[in-house]
Parts: C-alpha cells; structure tokens; sequence
C-alpha cells in the first residue's frame, strides 16, 4: 500500500497511534488480523443497533453507547492495520486484499443493521448500497490510473462519527420521548451523502481521465 493510496487522517500522526501500532508491530499481531477484527467490531455494532430496536429504557441506552463504542473501534482496526502494514513494515501480499474487503463487509453489516434496528430495512440497505457505491467510485478511479479519491461529504469517516453521534444521543433519547428518530435521520443523512460522495467522486475521476489522458 503506497502513500498515495491511503486515507489522509489526522489521527495516524499522534503519539497514541504511533504508541499502539508500535506495540502491535512487535508482536506477532499482522495487519492482515487487525483488519479482520474490523469485522468483528462491526458484526457487534450491527448486533448493538439491531437490538437495541427491540428493548427500551437502560437496556436500549447500553445498547446504543455499546454501538458507539464498535463503531469506534471499527475505525481503530482500520487505522492500526495500515500503520501496522506501512510504518511498521509488516505488509503482506494479500494486504491489498484484507485493506478493501473488510471495510466494504462492515459498512453493510452497521447500515443494515441500524436499518433493521429502527424497523426500517430498506433505508439500511440503501445506506449500505450507497456506502459501497462511493468505495466503487474511488477503486474506479484507481483501475483507470487516478488518483485515490477520498473525498466526502461522506467518506467511511464521516459516515461513522455520524452513527456513532447518533447512537450517543440515542442513548437518552427517552428525555425527549425519543422512539429512533435520529437513528432514522441519520441514515437518510448517510443514504443522501453517500449518494452525494459517489457523484462528486465520479465527477472528479472524469475530469482527471480527460486532463491526463487527452489526445
């Protein structure tokens, strides 16, 4: 995985990560293991979500906060295995591989999930088909020799501190007499975003391919 084809993120520059991945990369954790642990986190989180639906009162705000939580943690996996793979050099030949698949499984799994979770399957659904649309677009962009495209408005990054913002309020939505109204608007947000990402993405690797490959 070269420089060019990872996520620009803040967080891979602060002395915990660099702390954690260290640690990681001299033991025997591979980048490939972290990035299936990803899977797990978000298998939890759509657990999380999904139940939640179906308790009220302190068990659903456990619930909620224990989402949260997953999300959080899906996204440490997936920024601990690149560092683990690149700063720590223990990248493995089918890195390319374990890099890709388990966020596109994850991103189903958490959308879905929420969308069962609020009784709601079908805008869960298109959350994740519009989530795994923008992934799409970049990895086109790639095969046609672009650049990685990771722009948003609702980028993997985005779309998770949006849940895990949402699943937080959730948890006390009962002030207010909540019943999974944020859950719901957070997904329609994600399923009009991500529509939003994949165009914008397209867009941009269009302009790219007639700039640099006109005759």
């Amino acid at each position: 995985m070269g420089e060019g084809d990872r996520r620009p993120l803040a967080s891979r520059d602060t002395r915990w990560a660099r702390a954690i991945a260290g640690r990681m990369a001299a033991l025997s954790v591979t980048p490939n293991a972290i990035s299936q642990a990803s899977m797990v986190m978000a298998a939890l989180a759509a657990i999380a979500f999904w139940t939640a639906g179906e308790v009220s009162g302190g068990a659903h705000s456990l619930l909620m906060i224990a989402a949260a939580l997953f999300c959080q943690l899906r996204l440490l996996c997936n920024l601990l295995d690149g560092m683990v793979a690149v700063e720590g050099g223990k990248a493995e030949a089918d890195g390319p591989f374990w890099n890709e698949f388990p966020d596109r499984i994850a991103d189903m799994m958490i959308l879905a999930g929420l969308g069962y979770g609020i009784a709601f399957p079908a805008l869960g659904w298109a959350a994740a088909t519009f989530a795994l649309l923008t992934a799409y677009v970049r990895e086109l962009g790639r095969a046609n020799g672009a650049p990685s495209d990771f722009s948003g408005p609702m980028a993997k990054q985005h779309r998770m501190a949006l849940l895990t913002t949402a699943a937080l309020l959730s948890s006390v939505e009962f002030l207010w007499n909540g019943n999974g109204e944020i859950l719901m608007l957070a997904l329609w947000i994600i399923v009009i975003g991500a529509g939003l990402t994949a165009l914008r993405r397209a867009y941009r690797q269009i302009g790219w391919l007639r700039a640099n490959r006109a005759t």
